[in-house]
């Protein structure tokens, strides 16, 4: 029983960092899962991977892990780069790229 630490990077419909903040333990799935010959659902006998417990520090999800006798392995988040553009970069004489009008 393993499990993950992790802080959630933003959605894809998200333009904000809300309900980036938090750290998350999930626990890593012991069986595989299984796709149904009839409905072509998939399923898994693991209860485990259902749990996702939330925390406001990676340091109260690891002490978390810590007491309960939990192996755990954080993942750090990765920083976004963010490209500065203004407006004003559309109207430069020297663009890289010509208009195309």
């Amino acid at each position: 029983m393993s499990a993950r630490i992790f802080s959630p990077a933003r959605t894809a419909m998200q333009s904000g960092t809300a309900k980036t903040g938090n750290w998350v333990l999930e626990f890593e799935p012991e069986q595989r899962r299984k796709i149904d010959p009839l409905m072509g659902y998939t399923s898994s006998g693991d209860m485990k991977s259902q749990i996702r417990l939330v925390f406001e520090t990676r340091e109260e999800a690891i002490a978390y892990a810590e007491k309960n006798g939990i192996a755990y392995r954080v993942e750090m988040p990765k920083e976004p780069k963010r490209r500065q553009i203004s407006y004003a970069e559309n109207f430069r004489y020297d663009r890289k790229t010509p208009w195309t009008h």
